[in-house]
């Protein structure tokens, strides 16, 4: 049978790169971005995919994804991978300006956990239902200019943990990608030249591999 996943900020980098693996194994997908031309050029290259642009703040875009899988027979995946670092570079925390952090928050907490709660009655019907929460080193690891970010990221690994115990028919996972070169790790370091960190694509199978031997929920580190 053939799954669906759900997949945010998949426009570009890991999203993206999600998306085409996904899509080459069999899967159906909706998938989410901010930016319709970048998501339109990664959609032409997917199969069986519906492309939706949005914000993944805005409460209508959230529902229209949820009901999106659900016309596609109901979601098995959730990935929740959208992010935002809050500035470029981001801030320090003492000069953070406060609305950029609560965008940040906005986007990589309550978002995910919104569109998770949209997207559960989907994944408690499925036999292979999972939430996949795309987290950071930020997240556990204290780096100057990056608290905005980590914080956030650690805010989601916990509503992962929790979520879990919550969800014991799901399984639920935070993965740490690690450092790749990507827009928003260019973002994160402007001017500075990232072409030594491998590409998205390179822990795919990683992720693949996660979805097929469904671990025990809690947070890992892709390798």
């Amino acid at each position: 049978m053939t799954q669906t996943a759900v997949i945010t900020g998949a426009s570009q980098g890991l999203g993206a790169a999600l998306a085409r693996g996904l899509s080459s194994a069999g899967w159906n997908l909706v998938i989410n971005a901010r930016t319709g031309k970048d998501l339109e050029l990664v959609a032409e290259s997917l199969t069986n995919v519906v492309a939706i642009a949005g914000d993944v703040v805005d409460d209508d875009h959230r529902a229209e994804l949820a009901a999106a899988a659900d016309k596609l027979g109901g979601a098995d995946l959730l990935i929740n991978n959208a992010s935002t670092l809050g500035g470029s570079p981001p801030p320090a925390l003492g000069d953070f300006p406060l609305p950029a952090l609560l965008e940040t928050f906005e986007v990589n907490v309550l978002a995910p956990i919104a569109l998770t709660q949209l997207v559960l009655p989907q994944l408690r019907q499925s036999s292979r239902g999972a939430v996949l929460n795309i987290s950071s080193d930020a997240a556990v690891e204290a780096y100057e200019g990056w608290g905005g970010y980590g914080a956030a990221k650690a805010a989601l690994d916990h509503a992962s943990r929790v979520l879990a115990k919550e969800e014991p028919g799901l399984r639920v996972w935070s993965v740490d990608p690690g450092d790749l070169r990507t827009r928003l790790q260019q973002q994160a370091y402007p001017g500075t030249d990232i072409s030594d960190r491998p590409p998205a694509s390179s822990v795919v199978p990683y992720f693949l591999q996660l979805l097929d031997e469904r671990p025990e929920s809690g947070r890992y580190v892709a390798r």
